[in-house]
């Protein structure tokens, strides 16, 4: 063993880490900005706004306790309103009336009475961020007007839930994310491999547009994120039992998440996610010189997708200055569609769920549009 050569690679790995930009962004400045950008939505996020409605079945203890919530929802920029009957108050919140609904019931003020709060059923995260500042609200003015005595709380969803499953709800947010993350990733490396490899500059000497070349790449990408949106959401929709064979235990493959919409929908939201990806992943590469860099460029593309797009925190929740980034993130809009096929049921007579698709759809087009002017630079 040389002390030598290993000095001399020591000195070789180092001077290579320092004269690399990206790497030294990544390894020092990435965590930090990661770091801070959690920190302060944590600290500076807002609490959602709250536009109520409430039933009154309560008679007079029920008109004090609407009282004290009116004023404490109108002080916090919330808003409020009387409906004649649950039923009107769930039409009013599947509507997006109203973001919560609450049912004052007749027992108002006795051991057994069981107040009932309603929401959609979509945003697992926001809502009960918003159900939690409510309850402490009704709470109260429900124990000063019934001198002390405290209703239980029933929290209901319009849209309920296909089943007991606690992953149901959290199930759109993960596919959406891992479907962007992977094929990203998958496209982003192998367009550089294309590139590297001299196949990229002998299509530009040919009479090939390259407009052409980017629609080329992005369906034969395309195509393999399609096959692997398959095997995911079939991953996720199925589960198989294979029963104990010996000393092996039964075991389920999949992670058989109930779904109220056909998975066909939830297949055209991911499929255009997975095309955006595809373009995004092409023009990041189209400045990439190796794989480590396409890799440097997570922290940067992937990162704020994961904390704003409502897989972590509800966007509902987070910062003011923070959502106009929101509005331009696309696994926003496949988290929300899929939420709407998932638990909603939606089809393509859903509004929501057409403008979601629509929405993905514009960015894989923007995206690929701007590779194709990159790629024309690159080369002029």
């Amino acid at each position: 063993m040389s002390l030598h050569r290993i000095v001399a690679l020591f000195r070789r790995v180092t001077l290579e880490i320092v004269r690399d930009r990206p790497s030294l962004a990544l390894l020092f400045i990435a965590p930090l900005v990661m770091s801070g950008l959690i920190t302060f939505i944590i600290r500076e996020g807002d609490t959602p706004t709250v536009h109520a409605v409430l039933v009154n079945e309560a008679g007079l203890p029920g008109t004090l306790v609407a009282a004290q919530l009116g004023a404490a929802l109108e002080e916090e920029g919330g808003s409020f309103g009387i409906l004649a009957d649950e039923a009107a108050a769930r039409s009013a919140v599947e509507r997006g009336d109203a973001s919560i609904a609450v049912v004052l019931p007749a027992g108002l003020g006795t051991d057994a009475a069981q107040l009932t709060l309603i929401t959609d059923g979509l945003d697992p995260l926001g809502e009960a961020t918003q159900v939690g500042r409510l309850q402490r609200t009704i709470m109260a003015s429900a124990a000063a007007a019934s001198g002390g005595s405290l209703p239980t709380i029933r929290h209901l969803t319009v849209y309920g839930a296909p089943s007991d499953d606690p992953i149901g709800r959290f199930a759109p947010a993960i596919v959406g994310f891992f479907a962007y993350f992977f094929v990203y990733l998958l496209t982003g490396v192998s367009f550089l491999r294309e590139r590297t490899g001299g196949t990229l500059e002998r299509l530009m000497a040919t009479p090939v547009a390259r407009s052409e070349i980017v629609i080329g790449y992005s369906l034969g990408f395309g195509l393999m994120a399609a096959l692997q949106m398959i095997v995911l959401l079939t991953w996720v929709l199925v589960s198989v039992r294979v029963p104990a064979l010996g000393p092996l235990p039964e075991i389920a493959v999949g992670l058989g998440v109930a779904s109220a919409g056909s998975a066909i929908y939830a297949f055209l939201v991911v499929l255009l996610l997975a095309l955006g990806a595809v373009s995004l992943g092409i023009l990041v590469s189209t400045f990439a010189r190796t794989e480590l860099q396409v890799i440097q460029s997570i922290p940067l593309i992937l990162v704020p997708q994961f904390l704003l797009s409502g897989v972590l925190f509800p966007t509902s929740s987070l910062p003011e200055i923070l959502q106009p980034l929101v509005l331009i993130m696309p696994v926003r809009y496949a988290v929300d569609g899929l939420r709407q096929v998932f638990v909603a049921g939606a089809d393509l007579g859903s509004a929501a769920l057409l403008a979601n698709l629509l929405i993905l759809g514009v960015f894989a087009a923007v995206f690929a549009t701007l590779a194709s002017l990159i790629i024309r630079r690159e080369v002029a």
